[in-house]
C-alpha cells in the first residue's frame, strides 16, 4: 500500500475512533452516546461494501468448536464470578442493583442490549477495525491492542473511569477471540452475555448515564 494511502487511513481510523468519542464527550447534552451506533453501522457498511473480498455472510457465521465455546464460557464465569465479588466487596449497596429496582427493564435490556448495541460494537471494533486497517495494524497483538484501546476510549461517554478500565480489559478478550475465530457473531454472543452480568451484579451505572435505579 502506498505511503499516501496509510496516512488516509490513520487520519481516518483517528477521526471515527477517537475523535467522533470525544466529540461526544464535550457535548454534554448530546441525547445519548448509544444513538451515535446505527449512523456509524451505516457509514461503515458502505465502506465495507467497497471491499471486494467482504461478504455481509461474515456477519453471522458460526464456525466455532465445541472446545472454543467451552474454554470462553469457563472465561465469562470467571468474569462473572470476579464481578459479583467486587461488588459485595467494594460496592454492596449496588447489588443487583438494576434487578432490584425495575425487574422488567432489566429482562428487557436482557433481549435487546445483546442485539441493538453488543452485536453492533463488534461489527464496528472488531470485524470492521480489522478489515479496514489491516495495512496498518497488520500483526495480531497491533489488531487486539488498536480494538481495546478504541472500545474503551468509546466508553468515555460515561464519564467514569472504570467503565473504561473494564472495557479495556474487556476489549482485550473480545479482539483476542475475534482474532482467533473471526466470528463477529460469537464475539457478539459473549459481549452481550457480558452486558446483561455488569448490569445484573449491580456495575450498569457505569454504563448507562440516569440509570433507573
Amino acid at each position: 500500500m502506498r505511503p499516501r494511502k496509510r496516512i488516509y487511513l490513520g487520519i481516518e481510523f483517528l477521526i471515527l475512533f477517537f475523535g467522533i468519542p470525544t466529540w461526544i464527550f464535550l457535548d454534554k447534552d448530546f441525547i445519548h452516546p448509544s444513538i451515535i451506533i446505527l449512523p456509524v453501522l451505516a457509514g461503515i457498511f458502505l465502506l465495507l461494501r467497497r471491499n471486494p473480498d467482504f461478504s455481509f455472510r461474515e456477519l453471522v457465521r458460526w464456525s466455532i468448536p465445541r472446545k472454543t465455546i467451552i474454554a470462553n464460557a469457563v472465561v465469562i464465569l470467571t468474569l462473572a464470578l470476579l464481578m459479583l465479588a467486587y461488588v459485595l466487596v467494594f460496592e454492596r449497596v449496588n447489588l443487583f442493583n438494576l434487578p432490584r429496582a425495575n425487574i422488567w427493564i432489566f429482562l428487557g435490556l436482557c433481549v435487546f442490549y445483546p442485539v441493538f448495541s453488543a452485536y453492533g460494537q463488534e461489527i464496528i471494533y472488531r470485524s470492521f477495525l480489522n478489515r479496514r486497517y489491516s495495512a496498518i495494524l497488520p500483526k495480531a497483538w497491533h489488531f487486539v491492542l488498536a480494538s481495546a484501546i478504541t472500545f474503551s476510549y468509546m466508553h468515555m461517554v460515561y464519564y467514569h473511569p472504570f467503565s473504561m478500565i473494564l472495557t479495556f480489559i474487556g476489549g482485550l478478550y473480545l479482539a483476542r477471540v475475534y482474532w482467533q475465530t473471526r466470528s463477529v457473531l460469537f464475539t457478539s454472543v459473549l459481549h452481550g452475555i457480558l452486558g446483561i452480568i455488569i448490569f445484573g451484579v449491580g456495575l450498569g451505572q457505569y454504563f448507562w448515564l440516569d440509570m433507573p435505579v
